[in-house]
């Protein structure tokens, strides 16, 4: 790992210390913890004057153990909600941990990728490949998962490439869980920023976020982001999928075809002239305007994140797709490879 920009960030009550690593590439540098897998900052370094940081982070290892809005982390075994914290898998029915609302299950559990230390297998200047190992049962889930998840940052932005293998079927989604704010993490609501979905249909949700097993069409609703649209316009619509998630806070059915790489969101800041495009092979993304941001430790350099001070796009499976028959299938058998793709591009832009 020659030339590589490594730092201890710090050491976990288990004793295991956590790295950070720097990557950096043209105009961007980026850090990424093997706590999580987190992906910390992503920095501009494009003007004069100190670099636009667009990612919500912490300063110490002591935050990232205590909050729980699973800022910057790689989620997994499955990505977002499973209904009733159970599914049922050739006749086998598995009980997972309630970690969300009651009686649902979100984000893998309560210890789920976004809680362990990932190893460092490969690093570059510009590149770092992280591994884990999930045994079978953790977390309630079948199957043995070996995952490698390997970021490249380039001049144009952060590709994220995500590969698992399982010793049985089981569900699995991966997802990385940043959250974006393009005037700078520390500069307040997101709600004068665009958000743009190339999406025609959404999964509608129940009143505790699991979805109902529909697709429906965007098209008449406030669902339709297909052009811009400030994300502050929905957060006081009075559109009830709005009202119930207290803003955006659902899956969309990515245009196109699954396992191509293709247009998934972009997102701009009239007021830095930042826009994030993000690029998946992934059939959805969950749009997420930070409803419930607040409550975390103060961010980098003592930032104040509140409510909406950050958003997520999250590449994904449908939620509640091992429940949901209709929805594409999540499964993955012993012999296959869970292989997907995730770009994140930054550019400066006069206007939009």
């Amino acid at each position: 790992m020659g030339n590589v920009e490594k730092t201890c960030f710090g050491v976990l009550p288990s004793g295991e210390a956590v790295e950070q690593y720097t990557l950096r590439a043209g105009a961007l540098s980026c850090d990424i913890l093997t706590y999580g897998g987190t992906v910390r900052s992503l920095r501009l370094h494009d003007g004069p004057g100190a670099p636009v940081d667009v990612v919500l982070g912490f300063d110490t290892l002591e935050d990232y153990l205590r909050q729980t809005k699973y800022v910057g982390a790689l989620i997994g075994r499955f990505a977002n909600r499973i209904g009733g914290s159970r599914f049922t898998l050739d006749g086998k029915t598995y009980r997972l941990p309630v970690n969300d609302g009651g009686e649902n299950h979100l984000h893998g559990g309560v210890h789920g990728f976004d809680k362990q230390l990932w190893t460092a297998e490969e690093a570059g200047p510009d590149y770092l490949t992280l591994s884990l190992y999930s045994p079978d049962g953790q977390e309630g889930y079948p199957g043995g998962l070996t995952v490698c998840v390997r970021y490249t940052l380039a001049a144009e932005g952060l590709t994220v490439r995500y590969e698992a293998r399982s010793s049985r079927a089981t569900p699995c989604s991966l997802t990385s869980h940043i959250y974006f704010n393009l005037n700078g993490h520390s500069s307040g609501p997101v709600t004068e920023q665009t958000i743009q979905l190339f999406a025609d249909a959404y999964t509608p949700t129940d009143g505790a976020s699991i979805p109902t097993g529909t697709i429906a069409a965007v098209e008449g609703t406030p669902m339709d982001l297909r052009r811009p649209v400030k994300i502050g316009a929905g957060l006081d619509s009075a559109f009830p999928q709005l009202v119930q998630a207290g803003g955006y806070d659902h899956n969309w059915v990515i245009s196109g075809a699954s396992g191509a790489l293709r247009p998934a969101a972009r997102a701009y800041s009239p007021a830095s002239g930042v826009a994030l495009t993000v690029l998946t092979t992934l059939p959805g993304i969950q749009f997420y305007s930070g409803n419930a941001l607040d409550g975390c430790p103060r961010g980098k350099g003592g930032a104040p994140y509140q409510k909406h001070w950050g958003f997520c796009l999250e590449t994904q499976f449908f939620p509640d797709a091992p429940n949901c028959p209709g929805f594409p299938s999540c499964i993955l058998r012993p012999g296959e490879t869970w292989s997907h793709t995730t770009v994140f591009r930054l550019e400066r832009v006069k206007s939009e």
